[in-house]
């Protein structure tokens, strides 16, 4: 049997087109279906449009995670693809989730099943929103090899899985829907950073999209659609590089350019507090290798708002820009979700 993404008993996380409601669009890596059913198999329909990378779609069935190949012959198609057969006739739980960031368009289109949907699971009340880069939308997270190493040539993507990325997992830790609104090389102002070459974007233009790679369509967010109790920004890994050159020739330090992005990083957390009616902030980096004086500037900018009225903090994990040269994979993920939980929990909560 056949059910589309418009039934009642399927539940939404992240920002969402639903503009159809038979063919929900999934931009930002971790949006997420979740649906309960009883029967012995899963299909998933989908529309998969591809921009680059070896892609694959994310379904976490029982608590036990698959992984469905998305082919390059099939761009822009609607398929059929099988999650999963000869299940006990029980009920399971399903989560799909969209595994990569800019490089995909999805499309949801529906599930086919032998048996039937349950109700619609509940979706947690404590609520998380994130704000960063690659490290946050767990990319090169699966080259477990390569741990405290630079990434592996020509992984294309394929090492790529949010789901387990250490801000995914600290919304879990906690109970907490999350909206994870994160891009690989994004820095805080356009032209900076190294996301989207040869035009860079950054966040400054992406925080407040639906969607926001131009390949998609960008789109304004609807911000009264979700009203956080937690905002997680973590930038300034990307920030070095001007997208001029080859080189990472902005420096921090200088006092002229450490003003000028101190200001746009507190005009937008201002933005955002106006719009959610004054959340908590959590201010990071993560453990991939940087100049500590970025993390110096960020302390900077939440005392100025917490002068402000708006409530920030700043959390430092204990090998803070020190432990790799490349991307956390999975065990350093696994350590900073650790360690962000236990500062949420025992900080702000």
């Amino acid at each position: 049997m056949f059910f589309k993404p418009s039934d009642p008993n399927m539940a939404y996380m992240g920002r969402i087109d639903h503009s159809d409601p038979d063919a929900p669009a999934l931009f930002w890596a971790g949006s997420q279906i979740r649906f309960n059913f009883k029967g012995t198999s899963l299909k998933i329909s989908a529309v998969n449009h591809s921009y680059w990378g070896e892609l694959a779609l994310g379904v976490i069935l029982d608590g036990e995670m698959i992984k469905i190949p998305l082919s390059p012959e099939n761009n822009g198609k609607e398929v059929l693809l099988t999650a999963a057969e000869n299940l006990p006739d029980t009920k399971h739980e399903v989560v799909i989730y969209k595994k990569h960031a800019a490089n995909q368009l999805l499309v949801f289109k529906g599930v086919e099943i032998d048996g039937t949907l349950l109700e619609k699971p509940a979706l947690p009340r404590l609520k998380m929103e994130v704000y960063g880069d690659s490290v946050c939308a767990g990319e090169v997270i699966e080259a477990v090899e390569y741990v405290g190493q630079c990434d592996p040539d020509g992984h294309n993507s394929r090492y790529d899985n949010v789901w387990n990325s250490f801000v995914m997992q600290t919304a879990r830790n906690l109970d907490a829907q999350i909206h994870n609104n994160c891009q690989g090389g994004i820095a805080l102002f356009d032209g900076t950073g190294y996301f989207h070459h040869p035009d860079y974007i950054g966040l400054e233009s992406t925080f407040d999209k639906l969607c926001y790679f131009p390949e998609g369509g960008v789109s304004q967010w609807d911000f009264s659609l979700y009203t956080p109790d937690i905002v997680v920004i973590a930038i300034g890994q990307n920030d070095k590089h001007n997208g001029r050159t080859d080189k990472d020739d902005i420096d921090i330090s200088d006092p002229v350019y450490r003003t000028e992005w101190q200001t746009a990083y507190i005009k937008m957390v201002r933005t955002l507090n106006d719009k959610y009616g004054s959340p908590k902030f959590v201010l990071t980096t993560t453990v991939l290798m940087h100049d500590p004086e970025w993390d110096k500037a960020i302390d900077e900018i939440k005392d100025r708002l917490n002068e402000m009225g708006i409530r920030a903090y700043h959390n430092m994990f204990s090998r803070n820009g020190a432990a790799t040269p490349g991307h956390p994979r999975l065990p350093e993920h696994n350590e900073m979700a650790e360690e962000l939980t236990a500062f949420i929990k025992n900080n702000v909560l």
